[in-house]
């Protein structure tokens, strides 16, 4: 046998060592919608993608630094099945008839986690989420071993982790078994006029809206078709209007000072406007929704970046952090939002930090940027020479009372020169 039939034999074995690979493919679904962040991503800013306090979901189970919770998430787990007479075997029995559609959920494949260990995982993790949720909207859910809630700090630094895109369960497992346990209590008004969308949106209000002003209503109308709490706070922040699309010819966005100079002025949006996004210019005023800085705002903010990009969303909030960072460039433009009641924060250093950070994450498409029309109308302005003369003249000699009646003096006393030496003019 000669030496080209020894290769056709090697490479004969090679192709059924990398078909039986390819048989052993994990299915991808249409439907999944957890990812996993690139590492590249992830390497830049890894605290803001990976849980500090508490894990959720298969991605970052059973890591050692997070072990310290799973005792809470089995006493929430005892608690909650104290209430109910369905049985914990009946629990995991709904969830393993529920596991592909689960696993689908996820973008990447749950190699560490077999079936058993994967469906117990899901009962822990989506139990620990109801019952904070309970005792969050009523007291008398809480018990005196209760140490979540009898430390605050404790129970604001878990919160935070609920909102990372790796560290999500999907909706409709959380809906499906609060749902099953209200079946059969132990008490009949135990869950009276509670359901899961009700505990979970009042906490959504006390909390996340803290910070990602949202139309309180849009949490109950967008709940039934949000994936996980990531989509969820996405489909909320979808602008309430739609505007005209055109090409923005010229990406040079001017800054809040920049605009100051020109003579814009600033006002946070109307009251009726809740929406984060809903930034507008008319008639030399821009309106800005209020919102606040936290110390967690960049770490959630860079989730749902994240996730936007990641799930094939239309870019809103990517375009949202263009412009802000823009308009916010450097601590005298948060100084002049924080005067006229836009923003509210400790520090108008960090403002420009956080928005500056989250930059170099957005891409600016020219051809399908939302605030195109505002940015063109704030060049256009901005161009004028009479709003910036006019500006100048309201800044620099109008701004304070004293100003004002100085000024007028000083005309008044030019012109009385000017009369008297007409009229000396007029006497020769």
């Amino acid at each position: 046998m000669d030496n080209s039939e020894d290769v056709s034999i090697d490479m004969e074995k090679l192709a059924d060592t990398l078909s039986a690979k390819l048989e052993t493919l994990h299915h991808l679904s249409k439907d999944c919608s957890i990812y996993r962040v690139a590492e590249p991503k992830r390497c830049l800013n890894p605290r803001h993608f990976t849980p500090q306090m508490v894990s959720i979901g298969p991605f970052h189970h059973g890591k050692e630094e997070l072990k310290p919770m799973e005792e809470h998430k089995q006493r929430y787990l005892k608690y909650f099945l104290q209430r109910t007479k369905v049985s914990m075997a009946s629990f995991l029995g709904f969830i393993k008839a529920k596991e592909t559609k689960l696993r689908n959920c996820y973008a990447a494949t749950i190699r560490n986690l077999g079936s058993d260990e994967f469906v117990a995982m899901v009962l822990v993790d989506a139990v620990f989420l109801i019952e904070f949720f309970l005792r969050f909207y009523k007291r008398n859910f809480r018990t005196v071993d209760d140490r979540i809630f009898g430390k605050p700090q404790l129970r604001n630094e878990i919160w935070h982790d609920f909102l990372l895109l790796e560290n999500q369960l999907p909706l409709f497992i959380l809906y499906d078994l609060f749902d099953l346990a209200k079946t059969a209590t132990y008490e009949d008004a135990f869950y009276e006029n509670i359901s899961f969308v009700k505990i979970t949106c009042f906490w959504f209000r006390n909390h996340v809206l803290g910070f990602l002003p949202l139309d309180e209503n849009s949490l109950e109308i967008h709940f039934s078709k949000a994936e996980h709490f990531l989509d969820l706070i996405i489909l909320c922040l979808q602008p309430s209007q739609s505007r005209a699309q055109i090409t923005l010819k010229d990406q040079n966005i001017p800054s809040v000072e920049e605009l100051h100079e020109a003579g814009v002025k600033f006002k946070p949006a109307a009251g009726s406007t809740k929406n984060l996004l809903d930034i507008n210019f008319n008639q030399g005023i821009l309106e800005i929704p209020f919102f606040k800085v936290y110390e967690n705002t960049q770490r959630a903010y860079r989730n749902l970046l994240a996730f936007e990009s990641m799930h094939g969303y239309k870019k809103y909030f990517n375009d949202y952090i263009i412009m802000t960072a823009c308009l916010i460039s450097c601590p005298k433009d948060a100084e002049l939002l924080v005067q006229n009641e836009v923003i509210r924060l400790g520090n108008t250093e960090t403002v420009p930090t956080v928005f500056r950070n989250l930059d170099p994450d957005c891409t600016l498409n020219s051809y399908n940027f939302q605030y195109s029309g505002v940015v063109t109308n704030l060049q256009a302005y901005r161009k004028l020479p009479w709003h910036k003369w006019k500006a100048t003249l309201k800044q620099n000699y109008f701004n304070t009372p004293w100003a004002s009646i100085s000024v007028i003096a000083a005309v008044i006393l030019l012109l009385l020169t000017a009369t008297q030496i007409v009229s000396s003019l007029i006497a020769l």
